[in-house]
């Protein structure tokens, strides 16, 4: 088709005004003459379809409600505690001969809590609240109070505060067992003392057992988070999407001492035990199933021909006990307590750890290939089923009443350290031929100063363990005894 100079001239006004028409309709549509670059553009993926409705598919979580139902129930836990500091001093080397002396000084320190009743009970860590000479609580509000410490198990690191006030926002604890991998969960506290902090994650693993905890009979089963948690959020609130509290914020994994990826809280199911027996007797009372064990896992299990791969293996079991009495036998693997699957020494510790002395428990058993089920009924550490005061089982466990020596004693028998035994109560001690006036020394080769440390260091023994006791008989005489606890 021919067109000439005026057809020509036409089309290019035609085509000039239709631009200007689009310019003006994008202008009025909102569009601000900013290029937008598109790179890398890619084919459209294909659709996967599957049989599940609609209704089952992923939905954004909305995690405001959660927020709004826990931030309130976590507290700013302050705390001043004296520590030995060791400055060095080039004078004294120099011109006395002797170290720079350490020195205490107060310093400052803070976590977080979580209130569990209106009436102002609060749990954290007990490494938020270690050797601390005051605590106090700053709720979300900004309301500060003095807070007594009722309590703590460094077993669990659990600590139990109390402050003295009224209709204090307490949050909803949930069943920790229900917690499931993959579930949302915030992380509520106050790292770096940014206060009434919530970071969202989900729930990476369970029944985690990192040795953070350096107490003799520890309980570690944490639960593992992505959620971020820093300095500050320990003692703080795990909580679901309900803002239902699943578990207390304790540590991080970090090379660098900030988050880095995973977190570890403390189930809520353990952690209550650990403060409904705080406040009933002022201490925590744990029970024992009376064995030793190995964690299952495929190359023992072909090394002694079993017939599982997963679970506890009981390599002993201790004689007068609570699963010897049941009827369970070395051997045997345990695969579950209560109805809850027990693949690692972390399952069973947490299974165990949340029960008291006198409750009974159905434990299942890999036996030769066959399940098998007994009833067993945990005692404590002196092989009863009672409850006991703190007072009341140290006494109890060896079966003595203790005194300090004198300066004059320890003179006259060229002494630094050493305790009196004044009367024997039964118990160990009998049963091992300690005589009344015998002088201890040593406890397993640990110099005792006085009936404190004794007792500190007999809290620290398990059944079946070995005890030796070296000092001094009446007359002068050096002497030993040796018994299993």
């Amino acid at each position: 088709m021919k067109m000439n100079a005026k057809s020509i001239g036409m089309f290019v006004l035609l085509f000039a005004a239709g631009g200007l028409l689009s310019l003006a309709g994008a202008h009025a549509l909102g569009w601000t003459g900013k290029t937008v670059v598109i790179e890398n553009p890619r084919a459209a993926m294909p659709v996967a379809v599957s049989n599940f409705p609609a209704a089952s598919a992923a939905v954004p979580t909305d995690f405001v409600e959660a927020a709004e139902a826990s931030v309130e129930a976590v507290v700013h836990v302050k705390i001043t505690a004296e520590r030995v500091q060791n400055y060095y001093n080039p004078f004294n080397d120099l011109f006395f001969g002797r170290p720079s002396t350490p020195q205490r000084q107060e310093v400052q320190g803070s976590g977080s809590g979580v209130i569990l009743s209106e009436d102002g009970y609060i749990v954290t860590n007990n490494h938020v609240i270690k050797d601390a000479k005051e605590i106090t609580v700053v709720t979300a509000n900004n309301d500060e109070y003095d807070a007594v410490l009722v309590g703590t198990d460094p077993t669990t690191d659990i600590a139990l505060l109390k402050i003295e006030a009224e209709g204090l926002q307490k949050i909803t604890v949930a069943n920790s067992d229900n917690v499931r991998l993959g579930q949302w969960v915030l992380a509520v506290g106050n790292p770096f003392n940014l206060t009434s902090t919530v970071t969202a994650g989900i729930i990476s693993a369970k029944g985690r057992d990192i040795n953070i905890i350096d107490e003799q009979s520890a309980i570690e089963s944490f639960l593992q988070t992505d959620a971020a948690v820093n300095p500050g959020n320990s003692g703080g609130a795990l909580v679901n999407t309900g803002g239902q509290l699943v578990g207390i914020n304790t540590a991080i994994s970090s090379r660098s001492g900030s988050f880095e990826g995973y977190s570890f809280a403390v189930p809520a199911n353990l952690m209550m035990k650990v403060v409904g027996d705080l406040k009933e007797f002022g201490r925590v009372q744990r029970a024992f199933m009376g064995i030793n064990y190995n964690e299952l896992n495929a190359s023992l299990s072909e090394e002694l021909d079993l017939k599982v791969n997963a679970g506890v293996y009981v390599a002993n079991v201790v004689e007068g006990g609570a699963a010897d009495d049941a009827g369970i036998e070395k051997g045997d693997v345990i695969i579950n307590i209560d109805g809850k699957q027990v693949r690692t020494g972390a399952d069973l510790t947490e299974a165990i750890g949340s029960h008291r002395p006198g409750e009974s428990l159905d434990v299942v058993v890999n036996r030769n290939g066959r399940n098998e089920k007994f009833n067993l009924v945990l005692k404590n550490k002196l092989g009863t089923t009672e409850m006991l005061t703190r007072e009341e089982e140290i006494l109890r466990s060896y079966g003595a009443r203790l005194s300090e020596l004198s300066s004059s004693e320890k003179r006259n028998l060229g002494l630094r350290y050493g305790v009196k035994v004044d009367e024997i109560l039964g118990g160990r001690f009998e049963k091992a031929g300690i005589p009344e006036g015998f002088i201890i020394v040593k406890l397993n080769n640990v110099y005792i100063n006085d009936v404190a440390e004794f007792e500190k260091l007999i809290q620290q023994f398990n059944p079946g363990d070995g005890a030796l006791i070296q000092g001094f008989e009446t007359n002068g005489k050096a002497n030993y005894y040796a018994f299993e606890w």
